[in-house]
């Protein structure tokens, strides 16, 4: 399985493969930068096809949370973990365990919290083994609502930007995926009067959106093709990509998913086709800010302000980049490694 050679790899800090025979536990954990601070990151339970594209996605997503990290103001850097079998039948609390004990050995460059199959209740059994975890019920708790709080500013920030107004009342938005984000994200473009299309797999979501927020369901090969103002990927990552970009009707991207291209070309094709795409790491921190926030004065309010500057720095974004003349991905990269360069320098000096 290739590592330091694979196109995915980024200077990472520690990639660390886990094992425990005991649970069945088979998870790796990628520390890709700490210049900002310890790599914070959620953990991902996912039933990969292999090892390698396991170790991949934990590489693309790790060097994704340095990025938001360093735009999104956190003081954290960027790690990621993922563990590879379905989490319906091989959870439990002894795995979760042995996971904190693999954090544990890391001496804190690596602080975990939760991700797609994973949730605060599994965290709670990783912290019996760690101090290094954050998400807890009862201190910052789902992240969710956050995220899709920052989602919300990030549209409005891509709205004003290309029409000169952020209003969403009349505005068609078509959202995949009905997961805590997406619908929490439906419901607040409900009430700003938004018109929903939306997709997902699970038949009964889709039905329970079209009851609850007037949407439109389509199905998950036809989401794509609709015709909306504001395409919003809300299910998991490399949905761009050759076969779906020439498909867009919409002149906006902007969704939570993470690693939303299949590969960094297709922001140029995005671009190419005149898509304003507003960068996965930037306008879904809204999750991981609420988390920093995290501890004995953790206050809701200032976390969720925190998360609404996520419009504004969006909106410089797009401004950079229609000025340079560059992709909004490339530029997205760009800020991110300014952040890190200047900090670097300090930590220098």
């Amino acid at each position: 399985m290739a590592v330091f050679s694979s196109p995915d790899f980024d200077n990472h800090e520690e990639v660390v493969f886990c094992r425990d025979a005991a649970t069945g536990l088979n998870a790796i954990i990628a520390v890709h930068d700490t210049t900002l601070g310890a790599g914070l990151g959620g953990c991902r339970f996912w039933p990969y096809a292999d090892e390698q594209e396991a170790l991949t996605d934990a590489l693309r997503l790790s060097r994704g949370m340095t990025f938001k990290a360093a735009l999104a103001g956190t003081g954290r850097g960027g790690g990621k973990s993922v563990i590879i079998g379905d989490p319906r039948r091989i959870a439990t609390p002894d795995l979760f365990r042995a996971m904190g004990r693999f954090v544990e050995r890391l001496g804190g460059t690596y602080i975990i919290a939760e991700d797609v199959g994973t949730s605060p209740a599994d965290m709670a059994f990783v912290r019996e083994e760690t101090r290094f975890v954050a998400g807890l019920e009862g201190e910052s708790g789902d992240p969710s609502p956050a995220t899709a709080l920052g989602v919300f500013a990030g549209i409005q920030a891509a709205l004003k930007h290309q029409r000169g107004d952020d209003e969403l009342k009349g505005v068609t938005v078509a959202v995949q995926g009905l997961g805590h984000v997406g619908w929490d994200l439906c419901n607040r473009l409900h009430e700003a009067g938004a018109r929903l299309i939306v997709s997902d797999m699970r038949d009964g979501l889709m039905t329970a959106a079209t009851k609850s927020f007037g949407a439109a369901a389509v199905g998950t090969d036809a989401i794509h093709k609709v015709r909306a103002d504001v395409f919003a990927p809300c299910a998991l990552g490399a949905g761009l990509n050759d076969e779906t970009i020439p498909l867009l009707k919409a002149s906006i991207v902007a969704g939570s998913a993470n690693n939303q291209l299949a590969e960094a070309r297709h922001d140029e094709m995005l671009a190419a086709r005149e898509i304003l795409y507003a960068p996965d790491y930037v306008i879904n921190a809204g999750g991981i800010i609420n988390i920093a926030h995290e501890g004995p004065d953790y206050d809701r309010d200032a976390a969720f302000d925190h998360v609404t500057r996520i419009g504004g720095t969006l909106t410089d974004l797009f401004r950079r980049a229609t000025r340079e003349g560059i992709p909004t991905g490339a530029m997205a990269d760009r800020m991110a490694q300014e952040v890190l360069g200047k900090a670097a320098q300090t930590m220098a000096a």
